[in-house]
């Protein structure tokens, strides 16, 4: 990083008709004659439902990292790869004469640790526990624009009753603010953009979105505030300002394309009007979104739904046209568990082309991959038998220096993943003791 005579303020934006532009870590941001900042740490979580097809998830010996069939896409980025096998979250099980529901507690539990309780009787009260990610979110809220940002790539009611008595708000979402308050994951990528981008205290909303339908851009309404702004920064920052903006514009324009299909009708799962007609694109627009939000310092903390519990998406694009719950359902047929695996592989390819653009960005002294930690699995690992035990999980990201990637670790069976939650709560510089049901934090991260 260079060390500017001159500093910019790290909040600086560019302001325009209902339009705030947040800017990345520029090294004009960074006062003369004082050291380089503390990185700044970003935290994610990433669930897939169904479970897993473990034989084709699980890398075979520990140590060294040797990307199992499901995993090779990540090989541009293993360096930056821990990988958890063992890990188990007893509060998905069922408790006595509970019943079905598996599906929805092992999603409910990823990220807290806590059992979501059946709704008795007439009562539609949900109640489960705060999630490891708003605990981070609520002690960073007043460092960015937004405490969290949760994103999915299916439209979810958090209301009514879905798999055997259990609300619908356990399998829409795996963001919890407390016990009974879930919160809602956004699909749409304009509602997303907005969110972002969209001065929210504006009067000139219709004015804009009138703009907007016009196929202009937003980043056009800062133009004079951004040539002001150029003319103050080294050669340095103008590139980098310059790829930013390309990123914002080049999502925008997706975003827009993805508008003008939206009489589209979609097979077999509910999409929000004005997404991209192909998965891909979606999960890669949608990602794309999450990382920019990191790298202007909108917000710290990220969750992302591939699909609530029970999806029936189908992946004809990768040639699995059945539906995916029961795909996963694979009564440990060799045909079967290799036609899950690649949903499994399609969706951790989608996840690699995200740590490899986080790994493209630079930020600070590093990249944004190397200051984040990045949570990806799902609450369950035999699919055909519903299992909350020895789950797929893997860890990406440095972490700031706190992580040591490019590993295999299986730890001892039935290791709470509340030690692992527990564990980035602290490498997110928040002191906590517990977390759930946790026992200890995990030193196996960074080996110290």
């Amino acid at each position: 990083m260079v060390i500017t005579k001159k500093s910019l303020s790290r909040r600086t934006v560019l302001r325009g008709l209902g339009a705030t532009i947040a800017l990345p870590l520029l090294d004009g941001m960074v006062p003369a004659l004082t050291a380089a900042p503390q990185p700044v740490r970003r935290l994610g979580a990433v669930y897939v439902p169904n479970g897993m097809s473990m034989p084709f998830w699980t890398p075979q010996a520990e140590g060294n990292l040797v990307l199992s069939p499901i995993l090779a896409p990540l090989a541009p980025v293993r360096d930056r790869v821990l990988v958890l096998s063992g890990m188990s979250n007893k509060d998905a099980l069922p408790l006595l004469n509970e019943g079905d529901g598996d599906h929805s507690r092992a999603q409910t539990a990823f990220l807290t640790g806590a059992h979501a309780h059946k709704a008795t009787g007439k009562s539609a009260t949900l109640n489960a526990g705060v999630s490891m990610d708003q605990i981070v979110a609520r002690q960073l809220e007043k460092e960015t624009q937004l405490a969290s940002l949760e994103l999915s790539l299916e439209s979810n009611d958090l209301v009514g009753q879905c798999e055997d008595g259990y609300g619908c708000a356990y399998s829409a979402t795996i963001a919890w603010r407390d016990a009974t308050t879930p919160l809602p994951m956004e699909a749409n990528p304009r509602a997303v953009f907005e969110h972002l981008f969209g001065a929210a205290d504006s009067t000139e909303r219709e004015v804009r979105l009138r703009r907007l339908r016009r196929d202009s851009s937003l980043l056009d309404s800062v133009a004079e505030e951004l040539a002001s702004l150029r003319r103050t920064l080294g050669r340095g920052d103008r590139s980098k300002l310059a790829r930013y903006l390309d990123s914002v514009r080049d999502i925008e324009r997706r975003i827009q394309i993805a508008e003008t299909q939206r009489d589209r009708q979609f097979p077999e799962v509910m999409q929000p009007a004005g997404v991209p007609a192909r998965f891909e694109d979606y999960a890669g627009l949608m990602f794309d979104l999450l990382a920019v939000a990191y790298q202007a310092d909108l917000t710290r903390v990220g969750t992302f739904l591939f699909g609530r519990e029970k999806s029936v998406r189908t992946y004809p694009e990768i040639g699995v046209a059945d539906p995916h719950h029961p795909t996963s359902h694979h009564l440990n047929v060799p045909a079967r568990l290799e036609r899950l695996s690649k949903i499994n592989t399609f969706h951790v390819q989608l996840l690699g082309r995200f740590l490899e653009k986080l790994g493209s960005i630079p930020d600070g002294d590093g990249s944004l991959l190397d200051h984040s930690m990045i949570v990806y699995g799902a609450g369950m690992s035999n699919s055909n038998a519903h299992i909350p035990a020895d789950l797929p999980i893997l860890l990406a990201g440095g972490g700031a220096g706190r992580v040591k990637g490019g590993r295999h670790v299986r730890l001892h069976a039935d290791t709470p993943m509340a030690n692992l939650h527990l564990t980035l709560v602290d490498k997110m510089g928040i002191a906590a003791e517990r977390f759930a049901d946790s026992t200890s934090g995990l030193t196996v991260l960074s080996e110290v």
